[in-house]
C-alpha cells in the first residue's frame, strides 16, 4: 500500500529545518559573545567568563601581602568554579530564549 506524500508537512519540515539551523547559528555566536562575571566573598577576586567556559579576565582587587598563599589559592579556585557555573547558567538562559519559542512539527 502506497503512502501519501503530505507536501505541506514536507515544506513545514524543510522550512523548520532550516530556522533551527538559523537559531543554532545564533545560539553559538551568542555563546561566544556573552560575558559574565563572578566575585569572591569578599570581592576581592573577580572572574569574567563567556557562556561557552572561556576565562577572558581575572583581576585581583588590593594587595596580596595580606593573605597566605594556601587561601588565596583557595579563593581563586572557587572563585573559577563559581565562573564555570555562571557560563553553564548562561548558556541554558541563551538556549531558552532562542531556542524556546519552537514548536513541535504540525502544530499550528
Amino acid at each position: 500500500m502506497a503512502r501519501e506524500i503530505d507536501e505541506a508537512w514536507i515544506s513545514e519540515a524543510i522550512e523548520r529545518h532550516r530556522r533551527v539551523e538559523q537559531l543554532r547559528g545564533d545560539y553559538e555566536r551568542a555563546v561566544e559573545a556573552h560575558q559574565v562575571s563572578v566575585h569572591s566573598p569578599d570581592d576581592s577576586i573577580e572572574v569574567t567568563v563567556t557562556a561557552s567556559g572561556q576565562i577572558t579576565d581575572i583581576q585581583i582587587h588590593g594587595g596580596l601581602q595580606h593573605r597566605q598563599p594556601v587561601e588565596f589559592s583557595r579563593e581563586l579556585q572557587a572563585t573559577v568554579a563559581n565562573a564555570a557555573e555562571a557560563a553553564r547558567w548562561a548558556r541554558a538562559k541563551l538556549h531558552d530564549e532562542i531556542f524556546g519559542e519552537l514548536r513541535p512539527l504540525g502544530e499550528a
